[in-house]
């Protein structure tokens, strides 16, 4: 008679961002980095990704066998990331470092020809980049509603036009692009940022129509309140996270790991998270 021993190992869970923030080693991350490696020699390009939603990403995307690309302006923060990505347990391949500003064509252009010389390929664009500013419409500088539209929508589409152009020839890939729920339910005295979150979302669906005859998924996740550096700097972003709640940011890490391993002929266009007691089904 044949006797099966079938072993089922049970992981500890720890949030990522915690791990990224504090350096956190556990036992669990040894047998997640052994067992589990979905993204295995994949290439990740992850914009903004000094802190908050893009370096839980990162971790993420690291711990899972991914080769990951570190984007942002500052140098810095940067090599403060990779720093805490390689101080895990789990055995990642070294990130890479690029300080590149995605509103200049020339930069974006830059840093995606240093991607494939290092590379030879991109399987992953996670647009994250992003600046929040706003006020009293009439009292809006140009010079403002220029450095939002610039970074948030202008930066996502050359970064997705060169991802195209990349993912075209080797047979496809995926875009995951960092939305907001400020596209469906806006906030007071946010216009700027509110009107780059609802050309992001087309930005996606045209995206996607495009890519779809070649293999290329584009994606949108559209979270509402977390603790990043942005909100937690901000006086009145903490006084709504501790009013309304907010999602730690190794939450929305959890849905870009889910869209990137999706099987490649399936794509989650949309994806909207928000913490249980943030004000947004029934408000208004």
């Amino acid at each position: 008679m044949r006797i099966t021993f079938v072993f089922v190992y049970m992981l500890e869970y720890k949030p990522i961002a915690s791990m990224a923030g504090q350096g956190t080693k556990s036992r669990s991350t040894f047998w997640y980095s052994k067992f589990m490696k979905q993204l295995d020699e994949k290439v990740a390009i992850i914009t903004g990704a000094s802190s908050g939603i893009g370096e839980a990403i990162a971790l993420a995307f690291a711990m899972e066998g991914c080769r990951v690309v570190l984007v942002s302006r500052s140098l810095e923060k940067l090599e403060a990331v990779r720093q805490r990505l390689m101080s895990t347990e789990c055995e990642i391949h070294e990130p890479l470092v690029f300080v590149a500003d995605v509103s200049s064509e020339d930069d974006v252009v830059g840093l995606f020809e240093n991607v494939i010389a290092a590379h030879h390929r991109v399987d992953i664009l996670v647009n994250n980049a992003g600046v929040a500013l706003g006020g009293l419409c009439e009292e809006i500088e140009l010079s403002t509603w220029q450095t939002v539209i610039n970074t948030n929508v202008t930066g996502a589409f050359l970064c997705g036009r060169e991802a195209f152009r990349v993912m075209k020839p080797q047979g496809g890939g995926r875009i995951i692009n960092i939305g907001s729920v400020s596209a469906m339910v806006p906030r007071l005295n946010a216009i700027p940022y509110t009107t780059s979150k609802f050309a992001l979302k087309g930005m996606t669906h045209g995206m996607a129509l495009d890519g779809r005859d070649h293999g290329i998924s584009v994606s949108v996740i559209e979270p509402g309140n977390v603790r990043t550096p942005l909100w937690e700097t901000n006086p009145n972003g903490k006084k709504i996270m501790q009013e309304e709640g907010a999602m730690d940011p190794s939450d929305i890490a959890r849905v870009a790991m889910l869209m990137a391993t999706l099987p490649p002929d399936v794509n989650m266009v949309e994806s909207t998270l928000l913490p249980l007691s943030m004000p947004f089904l029934g408000r208004g």
